[in-house]
């Protein structure tokens, strides 16, 4: 089984995809944010490095797809390839920090790369507005974090609110978390198991 977990920068991803990954005995694949050599230099220059970055970060998810296939255990991943085009690459271009050819490019190779790409069995979507978004970043204390504009949030929600609007690659479930908080409480955590649980069984009914 694949499992994704998509969502804006601050929903929670990482955090619930590690519990997922401890909840059923799944291989947790996280995003690669720690060692990727473009992502600070981004946020402070996004014009020169967006090309860069979302080169890297689709290789690197590129790379996690075919891990999975051939893996023959269940796997919870941080973060899906179509996000990287769909929704981080595509912010970039109409915003003009990525320019046309260089877009193009991009595209081309995502779509040499989405041939050889199976779609994840469940994908989990995490809904958060900016408010949310924004304390969960303030609470991990990322340095190069604190460059990121509320407007670069904004958009990619409203990026967010179109490809999941269309989403018809497999199963789709929804969970707004601006009123949860699924670390520090039980119930807000036990609440969101239930609502996997019930996805997952369905994947084998």
């Amino acid at each position: 089984m694949h499992v994704a977990i998509a969502g804006n920068i601050g929903s929670g991803k990482t955090t619930l995809a590690q519990k997922l990954g401890k909840q059923y005995g799944w291989d947790v694949q996280l995003e690669s944010v720690e060692d990727n050599p473009y992502l600070a230099d981004f946020y402070e220059d996004m014009d020169r490095w967006s090309f860069h970055l979302q080169v890297y970060f689709l290789n690197s998810r590129f790379n996690q797809v075919a891990e999975i296939r051939e893996s023959k255990r269940g796997t919870i991943q941080d973060r899906t390839i179509y996000e990287d085009a769909h929704i981080f690459a595509a912010n970039l271009y109409k915003s003009g920090h990525i320019v046309e050819r260089d877009y193009r490019n991009y595209l081309a190779l995502f779509e040499s790369m989405i041939k050889h790409v199976a779609p994840p069995d469940l994908l989990i979507y995490l809904k958060a507005d900016i408010p949310k978004l924004v304390g969960n970043i303030e609470k991990r204390g990322r340095e190069y974090e604190t460059l990121i504009r509320i407007e670069y949030l904004k958009n990619l929600n409203e990026h967010y609110a179109e490809w999941i609007g269309n989403y018809d690659l497999g199963k789709l479930l929804i969970i707004d978390v601006n009123n949860l908080d699924f670390v520090k409480n039980v119930e807000d955590h036990a609440y969101i198991l239930e609502q996997v649980d019930l996805e997952v069984n369905g994947l084998f009914s």
